[in-house]
């Protein structure tokens, strides 16, 4: 028995890659994140929420049925970015009614989702107004694009519920 082509080393070869590319993004969110909020502990609730996201849409595309493969990772690469801004304007909306206002962590977390909430409501239906459709497209590209536009679709739904649960209840815990 003689294999003519094994296409498992490429594969292995692209998903160790994609790994990488994983590490690498989530090391620059991190690095971003410090560098313009300045403080540990704000840097560290938009990095919670990170994983959260990615850990709910695995188990989303799980549940459908998806595969692993490069297109849903290559998503996940994406999502990294996109899943952090929400937590991030929310710590940046929490903290300035801290300085300015004077309240303390947890009234100010109150204000900033009755000041922000829809904002970002707004925002996570126009991501999916965006990719929603690349899923809907017929065919062959279609189904490849269909996975594409779950993943990200849903790390954007889970980024937009951690903005209105996690992010504040981290950000009245950790601020002060």
């Amino acid at each position: 028995f003689r294999v003519a082509y094994d296409s498992t080393d490429f594969v292995r070869a692209s998903i160790a890659s994609i790994v990488e590319t994983l590490v690498i993004t989530f090391s620059l969110v991190v690095l971003v994140t410090y560098v313009f909020l300045q403080k540990i502990r704000t840097t560290l609730i938009p990095l919670i929420t990170i994983p959260v996201s990615l850990v709910a849409t695995f188990a989303v595309i799980y549940i459908l049925g998806f595969d692993i493969n490069i297109l849903t990772l290559f998503a996940m690469i994406l999502a990294i970015g996109l899943v952090v801004d929400d937590a991030i304007i929310v710590v940046e909306r929490v903290e300035y009614l801290m300085a300015n206002e004077g309240l303390d962590a947890k009234k100010a977390s109150v204000k900033a989702m009755q000041q922000i909430g829809s904002a970002i409501v707004a925002t996570t239906f126009v991501l999916l107004s965006i990719f929603i459709p690349v899923g809907l497209m017929a065919g062959i590209t279609g189904k490849i694009y269909q996975q594409f536009a779950v993943t990200i679709a849903t790390s954007v739904v889970f980024s937009a519920i951690n903005a209105l649960t996690l992010s504040p209840s981290l950000c009245s815990i950790f601020l002060k």
